[in-house]
């Protein structure tokens, strides 16, 4: 294949961009070959360009007014939300019973908000967070009903041909949530302001 190129081609092929290889002289066919192959594992960005159209904003519109409605008529059924808590993802639903394991400072009978939402989704509508959906647009109340302890785990390690043995037993930390409620603001668009922060669980 070196043989075929140019030298000149083949010392500054990294440096050239894909209209300069377009417009260069006496290109061979392994030349083109590499060209289309460039042409589609390319290291240059991707060309885009910003469209202001109407009737896109207009659309979009709409869509935000009939959610809007939905809302503010309660038809949007029943709710799921997908939220983060202690670095791990859940799907719930309100009544939902969620497990939380390892240490956590919340004591039984306390309401805390779960704050961390990554999606809501409903029977026609799903809003979805770039990573989270904004701050007060979705209220996720949850109770501790109870903490507790795992069942006994075993943990269990050997080597071979070197008398050792090893056995472990341990038992994780758990606290249940109860989902009271999943309450989404009226206004999709524009959510209200977060007054406080108390009871807040990041």
């Amino acid at each position: 294949m070196a043989k075929l190129l140019p030298g000149l081609l083949l010392s500054n092929f990294s440096k050239l961009s894909l209209n300069s290889l377009q417009n260069a002289p006496k290109l061979t066919a392994c030349a083109n070959s590499i060209l289309s192959r460039a042409k589609k594992f390319s290291t240059q960005h991707t060309p885009y360009e910003i469209v202001n159209d109407d009737q896109d904003y207009g659309l979009a519109n709409d869509t935000i007014e009939k959610v809007n409605h939905q809302i503010a008529e309660k038809q949007q059924g029943r709710l799921f939300a997908v939220v983060q808590v202690c670095g791990k993802q859940h799907k719930i639903t309100q009544g939902d019973v969620l497990i939380v394991e390892g240490y956590w400072p919340p004591e039984c009978g306390e309401k805390i908000l779960l704050n961390k939402v990554l999606v809501l989704g409903a029977a026609e509508f799903s809003l979805i967070g770039r990573p989270l959906v904004q701050q007060g647009l979705v209220n996720v109340e949850a109770t501790v009903i109870e903490k507790t302890l795992s069942h006994t785990k075993t943990h269990f390690r050997k080597k071979r041909r070197k008398q050792y043995m090893r056995t472990k037993f341990f038992k994780i930390p758990q606290t249940f949530l109860r989902i009271n409620s999943i309450k989404v603001s009226p206004d999709v668009n524009n959510p209200p302001e977060v007054q406080g922060l108390n009871n807040v669980i990041f």
